[in-house]
C-alpha cells in the first residue's frame, strides 16, 4: 500500500527525515509502518480532558496491535464552564477555529497517513470534525466521555443545578450551607457535563455523522468500556486506512442530515445548530437555517434529557445511547441507513438488532415529546436572518410571550441587573453586541438564564440575544439573533420598552414598533468602535461571518 507518509521518509532523499524521526526513539520498523496522528486535547484545567491520557495510551495500543505507529499531537481547548460569566468566554467559540486548524497544521506538516481524534468539551469536538473534513483522510474520533450526575438533597444534579442554585441563593431560597454542598457533590467525576448540553451533544452527534463508533457519546468517562472503545478506534482507523475509506466519504450530505435529525430527536444544544454548520461547510456539504427548520418539523422530539428533564447522559447510555435513537427514527423513515460509518459499515449495519426506545428515556415515535424537533428557527422583523432556541426546554405558558424590552449591551450588565432584583415578571432581556464580531467571540451566557430560572422568573421572562446560550440553558432563551448588532442588525434598533412579541409555534420574534421608526432608527445607528483592538479576538472579529452561517471565518 502506497502511504502518504512515504512522501517524508522514503528513499535517500529522506535520510534526515528518518534520522529526526528516530530522534523520537522510533526504529527502522516503526517508520516503515503507517504514521497515525492521535490529537489529544488532554489538559490539566477542564475536567471533561481529565484522564484521557488513558484514552490516548489505550488508542495508541489499538493502532500498534493493528500494524500503525501512532504519535500524539496535543491542542488547545477551553472550559466553558469555567470560562463563564467573564472575559474569558469571548475565547470559547473563537478557539474551535484555533483548534481546526492546529490539527490541520500538525496533520499536513509532517504528513500523516491517518487520524484519531481525541477531544471532549463544547469546542473541541466540532473544531476537530472540521479539520478531519478539511484533511479528508482515513479519521475516527473518541471522545473523552460524559461525566456522572451528582447527587445532592436526594436527587441527581449537575452542573446546571449549581448555575441555577445562584439565582435561588440570590433571592434567599438557597442556604449558603446548601449552595455548598452542592457546588462539592454537583461534577462528581471526570468527563464531559452531565446533561445534554453543547459537549456532549457534539459528541453524540459524532455517531450520528458516522465518525465516531457507536458508543462515543454516552459511555462515561470512567467507565473502563471507555478505554476498551479507545482501542477499538485505533485498529479501526487503520482498517479505514487500508480500505481507503476517508472522512469525506463519511461526513456526506446524507450523514449531515442524519445528524440534524438525531439532534432534533434528543433536543441538543443550540450550538450544535452552529456546530454542524461549521462542520458541513467543512465537508462541501453546505445547509442554512433554512434546512435546520425543515428538519425540525418533520423530526418528533424523542429525548429530554438534563436540562430539559432529570434524566442525565448516562440514562441514555443505560437506554441503548445513539443507535437506539437512529434505530428508533429509522422506523419512521427518518434516517438514511446507506450512510457509511467508520465501522466501515453503514448505520443501517450499527442499528441492526437495536431495540430501539425503550419507553423511557428514548420514546417510541409513536409517543414523542412532541411530533417536532427539540430545536426551533425563529424569523421576523427582529431577526430577519433567524435566530435559534431550545423549544423542547421551553416551559408551555412560555412558546407565546408579549412584553417589555430591557436593554444591556453586555452578559455583565444583564447579570447584575438580574441578580439585583431589578427584572420583573413579563419582561423580555435582551442583551446585545455579544455575537460573533460585537463580543468578540458569542459568548455563551449560562449565569443570567440559570439566574432567571433560579429566581421563578422562568415561566414569565424571555431572553433575546446575538450571542450564545448555553447547552444547559432551559427557558425562552433565544440566541443566534442575526444580523447581529454590531452589524447594524434590527436588534441594535430596539429601545427600553418597546414591545417584543415571541410565538416559537409560529417561528417569529417581532419587533413592535412601526416600519418607519425602524428605518429612522437604523439611519441613525452608528456602529461602535472595536471593544479588542489587539490580539487574536481582534484579529477574529475582522474575519467572523454571522450567526446564521456557522460563525465561520472568511477564508
Amino acid at each position: 500500500m502506497e502511504l502518504r507518509s512515504d512522501r517524508m521518509k522514503k528513499g535517500p532523499a529522506r535520510g534526515p527525515h528518518r534520522s529526526l524521526l528516530k530522534a523520537d526513539g522510533l526504529i527502522d520498523e516503526e517508520i516503515a509502518r503507517p504514521l497515525v496522528a492521535v490529537i489529544n486535547s488532554a489538559n490539566d484545567i477542564i475536567p471533561g480532558h481529565v484522564g484521557m491520557d488513558r484514552v490516548a495510551d489505550a488508542v495508541k495500543t489499538g493502532i500498534r496491535m493493528a500494524g500503525g505507529t501512532p504519535l500524539e499531537i496535543s491542542t488547545i481547548g477551553v472550559c466553558d464552564g469555567i470560562a463563564m460569566g467573564h472575559a474569558g468566554m469571548k475565547f470559547s467559540l473563537a478557539s474551535r477555529e484555533v483548534i481546526a486548524d492546529s490539527v490541520e497544521i500538525a496533520v499536513s506538516a509532517h504528513a500523516f497517513d491517518a487520524v484519531v481524534l481525541i477531544p471532549n468539551c463544547d469546542k473541541i469536538i466540532p473544531g476537530m470534525l472540521m479539520a478531519a473534513a478539511r484533511l479528508d483522510l482515513p479519521t475516527v474520533v473518541v471522545s473523552g466521555g460524559p461525566m456522572l450526575a451528582g447527587r445532592w438533597e436526594n436527587k441527581h444534579v449537575d452542573l446546571d443545578t449549581v448555575f441555577t442554585a445562584v439565582g435561588g441563593h440570590a433571592v434567599g431560597q438557597v442556604s449558603d450551607a446548601s449552595l455548598l454542598e452542592l457546588e462539592n457533590n454537583a461534577c462528581p467525576t471526570c468527563g464531559s457535563c452531565a446533561g445534554m448540553f453543547t459537549a456532549n451533544s457534539m459528541n453524540c452527534l459524532t455517531e450520528a455523522i458516522g465518525m465516531g463508533l457507536p458508543g462515543n457519546g454516552t459511555v462515561p468517562a470512567v467507565y473502563s468500556e471507555r478505554i476498551r472503545l479507545a482501542k477499538y478506534a485505533g485498529m479501526k482507523v487503520m482498517e479505514l486506512l487500508e480500505r481507503g475509506i476517508t472522512a469525506r466519504q463519511i461526513m456526506t450530505p446524507a450523514a449531515i442530515t442524519n445528524a440534524m435529525t438525531v439532534d432534533m430527536a434528543f433536543g441538543g444544544s443550540s450550538n450544535t445548530v452552529l456546530h454542524l454548520t461549521a462542520i458541513a461547510a467543512e465537508a462541501g456539504a453546505p445547509i442554512t437555517l433554512d434546512d435546520w427548520q425543515a428538519v425540525s418539523a418533520r423530526t418528533p422530539n424523542l429525548v429530554r434529557v438534563s436540562p430539559a428533564s432529570d434524566y442525565h447522559i448516562e440514562d441514555l447510555y443505560f437506554a441503548g445511547g445513539i443507535p437506539a435513537i437512529m434505530a428508533e427514527l429509522a422506523k419512521g423513515g427518518h434516517i438514511d441507513t446507506a450512510a457509511l460509518t467508520v465501522t466501515g459499515g453503514t448505520i443501517g449495519e450499527t442499528i441492526a438488532g437495536v431495540a430501539g426506545a425503550d419507553g423511557t428515556v428514548i420514546r417510541s415515535i409513536e409517543d414523542p415529546y412532541a411530533a417536532i424537533g427539540g430545536l426551533r428557527v425563529l424569523g421576523g422583523n427582529l431577526a430577519p436572518r433567524g435566530a435559534v432556541v431550545k423549544q423542547s426546554a421551553v416551559a408551555p405558558e412560555m412558546r407565546q410571550h408579549r412584553g417589555p424590552a430591557r436593554i444591556f449591551e453586555s452578559e455583565e450588565d444583564a447579570s447584575a441587573a438580574i441578580l439585583g432584583g431589578r427584572i420583573e415578571a413579563g419582561d423580555v432581556i435582551v442583551i446585545r453586541y455579544e455575537g460573533p464580531k460585537g463580543g468578540p467571540g458569542m459568548r455563551e451566557m449560562l449565569s443570567p438564564t440559570s439566574s432567571v430560572k433560579g429566581m421563578g422568573l422562568a415561566k414569565s421572562v424571555a431572553l433575546i440575544t446575538d450571542g450564545r446560550f448555553s447547552g444547559a440553558t432551559s427557558g425562552a432563551s433565544i440566541g443566534h439573533v442575526s444580523p447581529e448588532a454590531a452589524e447594524g442588525g434590527p436588534i441594535a434598533l430596539v429601545a427600553e420598552g418597546d414591545t417584543i412579541a415571541i410565538d416559537i409555534d409560529a417561528g417569529t420574534l417581532t419587533l413592535e414598533v412601526p416600519d418607519a421608526e425602524i428605518a429612522a432608527r437604523a439611519a441613525a445607528w452608528v456602529a461602535p468602535k472595536p471593544k479588542v483592538k489587539r490580539g487574536y479576538l481582534a484579529r477574529y472579529a475582522r474575519f467572523v461571518q454571522s450567526a446564521d452561517k456557522g460563525a465561520v471565518l472568511e477564508c
